[in-house]
């Protein structure tokens, strides 16, 4: 039987892994991909949105970017957000919509990436090990309550070690195949 404590750790850490692959997305790999732009964030009606809820993304071409913001005043602020959101990237606005040409990554550029990459991969090791560390506690708590015994702290202690090494390494497999991906030319 498998405790809350241990179910609630290897929730949030599933849930750390999602979101450092979200974070991945927004990687440029030097082809189009829509979720490069998702961590651009556009100044629109007094406050700081995320680009896919002001605009439309599609990719038509395979180094080319289209953004069609649904309200067209937000045109210039959405360029404006896209060159500015340190993605190496330059916007030209054609009318109503925005076109975002990939250009290829230079050897330097792939190399910044692969930096970037570790550092969001690192955040991640961090947030699976701050739910490690919280359920180490409650696991700890429950001993000293009286609530389970000696034998079943360790039982449960090892089994968080189990989930803590297993997401862990689901993150470094993440982090490699990404690595690889900007890496390739």
């Amino acid at each position: 039987m498998v405790s809350p404590t241990l179910k609630e750790a290897s929730h949030q850490m599933d849930l750390n892994l999602e979101a450092i692959s979200r974070e991945f997305l927004g990687v440029r790999t030097g082809k189009a991909s829509p979720g490069l732009l998702d961590t651009v964030q556009v100044d629109a009606y007094g406050s700081k949105m995320p680009l896919k809820q002001t605009a439309t993304v599609t990719t038509p071409e395979p180094q080319m970017l289209v953004v069609q913001p649904w309200d067209t005043n937000l045109v210039n602020s959405v360029a404006k957000a896209i060159q500015s959101a340190d993605l190496g990237l330059n916007p030209s606005v054609d009318g109503h919509i925005i076109r975002v040409s990939i250009p290829p990554l230079t050897e330097e550029r792939r190399r910044e990436m692969v930096k970037v990459l570790h550092r969001m991969a690192e955040e991640g090791r961090v947030a699976v090990r701050h739910a490690r560390h919280k359920a180490k506690s409650e696991i700890e708590r429950q001993k000293k309550d009286g609530d389970i015994g000696e034998d079943q702290m360790r039982r449960d202690l090892d089994k968080l070690q189990e989930l803590t090494d297993g997401h862990i390494a689901k993150l470094d497999v993440m982090l490699e195949r990404k690595e690889q991906e900007v890496l390739a030319v």
